[in-house]
């Protein structure tokens, strides 16, 4: 009986172990090619100066060329017409995705924005590049896009990254209007993106 006991207790720990593991990235063990951020006026860097946009702040933690690749207003549809252009021919190595927040306030459906970025994704990865997903709910803001985004990026294996706007959206001193972050802010996001991409790019 005791050894069918500790049979059982090993085995369930497994499955914990199992489930605790990291979820494996696809394309991670790509070294060359450029770190691209794609995305809308989140990823442009409105309201600041050039070099206090999250990619420009990114680039010093990560003490590596980081591209912009933002567009202010970009919907996913534009995103997608602009990808081989802006991404595809620059020879990525990890591309970090930025979109929604056009799509929301243009009434695009929700269901036809993460049908664009799972294309914009399968595009990016066929061409042998890492993607980070970011998520630009905090809160109840853009909430209903969080856990799609999440099953997105689980299922396409790529980096989630939740959440980015939390307490900045919320907070007047870390931004330049209604929505968008000033220095301050930028800076926040660079940090959330570094820490969830750095352990993948070393």
């Amino acid at each position: 009986m005791k050894i069918i006991n500790k049979t059982i207790v090993l085995v369930a720990a497994a499955f914990i172990l199992a489930g605790c593991t990291r979820q494996e990235i696809r394309n991670a063990g790509k070294k060359d090619g450029n770190i691209i951020c794609f995305g809308d006026s989140i990823t442009f860097g409105y309201g600041v100066n050039r070099g206090d946009d999250y990619p420009s702040v990114l680039e010093k933690m990560l003490k590596a060329p980081v591209i912009n690749a933002g567009v202010d207003g970009d919907t996913s549809f534009a995103a997608l017409e602009r990808l081989e252009q802006d991404v595809l021919s620059k020879n990525p190595r990890l591309v970090i995705v930025e979109f929604c927040g056009n799509d929301f306030l243009k009434n695009i459906p929700e269901e036809t924005t993460i049908e664009n970025l799972d294309r914009i994704i399968d595009l990016i990865q066929e061409r042998g590049a890492m993607v980070a997903l970011m998520d630009i709910s905090a809160g109840m803001f853009f909430k209903q896009y969080r856990k799609a985004f999440k099953r997105l990026a689980e299922k396409k294996q790529a980096v989630f990254i939740p959440v980015v706007l939390n307490k900045i959206i919320t907070n007047p001193s870390m931004k330049s209007d209604f929505f968008h972050p000033n220095a301050r802010g930028y800076k926040v996001i660079a940090g959330r993106v570094f820490n969830a991409i750095s352990r993948h790019i070393k």
